[in-house]
């Protein structure tokens, strides 16, 4: 409801990044700097230090910074509580959810949902994206929320949260170090998803731009759950691809460790998609909710 600009440099100011702010605002980089350019002129002081393509808040930008955030929780508190009392708070909402984001990502907000909306009622399934995308087209769930890069032509995609996929193995794993180059990884024991997987989609477009073709890395085994994959990397001087949201208690913990690999960054939306045309009132709150 507030000023857009205010939400670019909102979204900015959190990503540090034209680009990446352009492709979650679904607007082109040009009029990222447009909107920035006329807050700036506005106040009369820079918001951003900018040093060829990397970009950090200067004072003023840390300021306005915290007063946005301050701003976008208000209005986020003020939709919710008046559509708590509207009279289309109330029915079911059934969501599907890719495997990852069912795990670590979604219930939290559902949780959240349920405690600001006890009338609404929420029947949730998870499985892989390709089968959950199925479900949404086949109008057996309301909205679906999943990762990966391939988009039906018939459903309406919103990116909702930015997620990093990484290598990880077990922290003990002494045969390896903490940075390789990308060819290093066709001599690795890989555990892999099923096909179907959206993170399986996004790894292997991530590996092409490096001339990687994924069907060269060394399986190991193909497992259909991160549960089964963590395990298996317990045990064994194994390697995965997993999302960072699920491994932050076994990163706390030291039972894994991330492998970085030079030159590559494998980032992802999660989505939240809806049948083209079809946003009702309650999918529409509950978009709300996640995306606040």
């Amino acid at each position: 409801m507030y000023d857009f600009r205010l939400k670019v440099f909102y979204i900015v100011a959190k990503r540090l990044n034209f680009t990446k702010a352009a492709e979650e605002l679904f607007i082109s980089q040009p009029a990222v700097s447009k909107h920035i350019h006329e807050i700036e002129e506005h106040y009369g002081i820079k918001l951003f230090d900018r040093n060829g393509t990397k970009i950090k808040l200067t004072k003023a930008g840390t300021i306005l910074f915290g007063h946005v955030e301050k701003l976008t929780d208000i209005y986020r508190d003020i939709d919710m509580d008046i559509a708590a009392i509207s009279s289309n708070s109330k029915g079911l909402l059934r969501i599907g959810a890719s495997t990852t984001v069912a795990q670590y990502y979604l219930p939290k907000y559902i949780a959240s949902f349920r405690e600001r909306f006890p009338d609404i009622e929420i029947a949730m399934v998870s499985n892989n994206t390709e089968v959950i995308e199925n479900l949404l087209i086949d109008n057996k769930i309301d909205l679906a929320i999943v990762e990966g890069q391939s988009k039906r032509q018939n459903l309406q995609y919103n990116c909702i949260a930015k997620d990093e996929i990484v290598l990880c193995t077990r922290a003990n794993n002494t045969n390896i170090k903490p940075t390789i180059k990308p060819e290093d990884l066709k001599k690795l024991p890989m555990i892999l998803r099923e096909a179907g997987s959206g993170s399986l989609e996004v790894i292997a477009n991530a590996l092409k731009t490096k001339g990687i073709n994924f069907s060269t890395l060394l399986k190991e085994i193909e497992l259909q759950s991160t549960e089964s994959i963590k395990t298996y990397l317990l045990h064994s001087n194994t390697f995965a691809f997993l999302s960072i949201h699920a491994i932050f208690r076994e990163l706390k913990e030291n039972e894994l460790k991330v492998i970085d690999i030079k030159g590559l960054e494998i980032e992802r939306c999660f989505y939240l998609a809806i049948n083209q045309g079809d946003m009702h009132s309650l999918q529409e709150l509950f978009y709300k909710h996640i995306s606040s």
